[in-house]
């Protein structure tokens, strides 16, 4: 019979803690990169932004919605119904097709969505809403 001083099968008493070390240095090396500062070499003024309307599209098409619910298309009053005939004239013309909702304050959004439902239906791919800036006194 064989006699040991320690069991063969002797059981870990103790924590190996280089693979949470190496975790660490990771960690560490990735936060000391992500938080460097940014770098000013030379002192800039910038430019100050200024608010600049959006510029129309070329080759807009105009929709007004007037309070009463009359609608216009280019300048010419038309129907709902005859709305969307012309919409689908427009857009067989140009594909890229730009129209550009513009409605009264008073306008009901019933009024509104409407149109823009008859947009829908024909497929015009860019329908914006008009809309001004407030003009502070």
């Amino acid at each position: 019979m064989k006699k040991c001083s320690q069991p063969a099968h002797a059981t870990l008493t103790e924590l190996n803690i280089t693979p949470l070390l190496d975790l660490a240095f990771v960690l560490l090396v990735i936060f000391i990169i992500t938080t460097i500062p940014p770098v000013k070499d030379v002192s800039l003024k910038l430019p100050k932004a200024s608010k600049h309307e959006k510029d129309p599209p070329h080759k807009a098409n105009y929709i007004i919605v007037e309070a009463n619910g009359n609608l216009w298309l280019n300048k010419k009053q038309v129907s709902l119904a005859d709305l969307q005939a012309e919409l689908l004239n427009l857009r067989e013309n140009d594909p890229d097709l730009n129209v550009l909702v513009r409605g009264d304050a008073q306008t009901k959004y019933k009024q509104i969505r409407a149109v823009l439902d008859a947009c829908q239906t024909v497929n015009i791919p860019k329908v914006d809403l008009v809309t001004e800036p407030e003009r502070k006194p």
